[in-house]
């Protein structure tokens, strides 16, 4: 099939296009965000082509791969094809519900011929999807291999805006945990983080790498923290898990699904994660069984191929 995407989130794009179908991805001149085409950090198959709007006019498409609200207008006008009515699609929602935890309508919730597709079960409960039909892909990863060491007694964070994003990603509880142990923060925007929480510099390294680099200078952490409040699940969390790293994370949205008991510390009483972030300091044994534990309950419930094996059974399904 040849399945129109944009590409939105490179993460999870780059699990979606090992699939055996032609992936056709927006590009414009700019590259700006409606026309990024193929990603640059991610290695991705032959299969992903970048189409200019122009050109999308003239390509046959089989299903149309929506993220984002402006996409139901988009979409028509780039290829003349209104998506659910001339075009089979679905829309995918990484996102949790941002104004109200409870009773945000979704954007497509008015609708019944566009299946909304939420990465998360607790997205899907806690989005008010009206009468869109709905189903749920659980994320999938390219297993990076278990490159944990945890030869520097530091815990990892990933999070992009930290700044910008404050409470939402836990931003705010950064300088208790920095108190257990020092911190290197991985992600985009993260200059001047140090500054603004009022940490030095040495407790609260930042950096912005490329994922193969990323992959490997967290792996060199003892453990990896997830502070984060208020989002869809993380992929840095699973990531972390592929990697074989111990995890320490507040219980919020869908993290006490993804890290089952001795995989990591789940809580939202932080007195408890405190002492979970110096247990794992304190032993590289326990950080080490429990990191293989962690990449063991990652990889039977978050692969590549279950992943691609439930859109092929969706797909299929909406293109019947």
């Amino acid at each position: 099939m040849n399945i129109l995407v944009w590409h939105v989130h490179g993460s999870w794009l780059t699990a979606f296009v090992q699939g055996p179908h032609t992936y056709l991805v927006p590009v414009t001149d700019d590259r700006g965000p409606d026309g990024l085409g193929r990603a640059v950090t991610w290695d991705w198959p032959q299969a992903v082509e970048e189409c200019t709007p122009k050109e999308l006019g003239d390509r046959d498409i089989d299903l149309m791969v929506l993220q984002r609200p402006h996409e139901l207008d988009l979409a028509p006008r780039w290829t003349g094809r209104r998506p659910g009515v001339d075009v089979p699609a679905v829309y995918v929602e990484h996102n949790s519900p941002e104004e109200t935890p409870e009773r945000q309508p979704h954007p497509l919730a008015g609708q019944s011929q566009i299946p909304i597709v939420h990465v998360t079960h607790f997205n899907r409960l806690m989005w008010d999807n009206g009468k869109a039909p709905t189903e749920v892909v659980e994320h999938g990863i390219i297993d990076p291999g278990h490159r944990w060491t945890g030869t520097e007694r530091r815990a990892a964070v990933v999070v992009n805006e930290p700044v910008r994003r404050g409470r939402t990603t836990g931003t705010d509880l950064l300088p208790r945990f920095a108190r257990c142990a020092p911190l290197d923060v991985f992600g985009m925007r993260t200059e001047g983080l140090a500054e603004h929480l009022g940490l030095p510099p040495d407790r609260c390294r930042t950096r912005d790498l490329p994922q193969h680099a990323l992959h490997r200078e967290m792996a060199r952490c003892r453990l990896y923290l997830h502070p984060v409040r208020w989002t869809s699940l993380g992929l840095s969390l699973l990531e972390a898990m592929f990697l074989g790293m111990p995890v320490v994370a507040l219980g919020t949205t869908e993290v006490r699904e993804a890290v089952p008991d001795g995989a990591g510390v789940v809580s939202n009483r932080l007195d408890v994660l405190e002492d979970a972030v110096r247990a794992f300091l304190a032993d590289p044994g326990l950080a080490r069984r429990t990191g293989a534990a962690a990449r063991a309950a990652a990889q039977a419930r978050y692969g590549e191929r279950r992943f691609l094996d439930d859109w092929e059974r969706l797909i299929k399904e909406v293109t019947r």
